[in-house]
């Protein structure tokens, strides 16, 4: 499904595979083996390629609908999820100027190995556990109920240093990688 995805945005930008692989600095290879479904990337690929292809990473997993009003189910939901302890469920459709987000990060793991940025602003609240926001180089504790809202063109990334999963949503507007 995702390989697909990617295959279809690649051609409609004119981009070529060894091109693409380029411009996500990951191998030909391995955008060929994604496009035919026998890879499975990791999300830390997702979301070069995502930047590569200037989209929204969620973007890459999307069917397109055409309703007005659309309603994600619960058992529905798109995930994805990083072999660093974090999963994140899309709460909104994936498509619009606004994208929401259920993480849920393991004991002892961060949403990302270092910080990154993406052209977007962020807020999230925990709805379970607790949750240390970093934004560049500042931490920022927060307990269940509590909320963080920043610039995300600034090095940021979520960490659970904590005994227990913590959750939490995350708002994105604009959508991005």
């Amino acid at each position: 499904m995702v390989g697909s995805r990617i295959r279809e945005l690649r051609a409609a930008r004119g981009l070529t595979v060894t091109e693409l692989a380029r411009r996500a600095e990951v191998s030909t290879g391995l955008i060929s083996q994604v496009e035919r479904e026998l890879a499975d990337p990791s999300l830390v690929t997702i979301r070069k390629i995502a930047k590569a292809l200037d989209v929204p990473l969620f973007s890459l997993f999307e069917e397109s609908e055409t309703d007005d009003v659309a309603v994600v189910r619960r058992d529905t939901r798109m995930q994805i999820q990083s072999p660093g302890g974090i999963v994140y469920s899309r709460i909104s459709a994936g498509r619009g100027r606004l994208e929401v987000l259920q993480g849920t990060l393991a004991p002892g793991t961060a949403s990302a190995d270092e910080p990154w940025s993406h052209p977007s602003e962020e807020c999230a609240v925990v709805i379970a556990g607790k949750l240390v926001v970093e934004v560049a180089g500042t931490e920022r504790a927060l307990d269940v109920g509590d909320s963080c809202y920043f610039d995300s063109r600034l090095p940021h990334r979520y960490v659970n240093p904590h005994r227990k999963a913590s959750d939490f949503i995350i708002s994105i507007t604009p959508p991005s990688y």
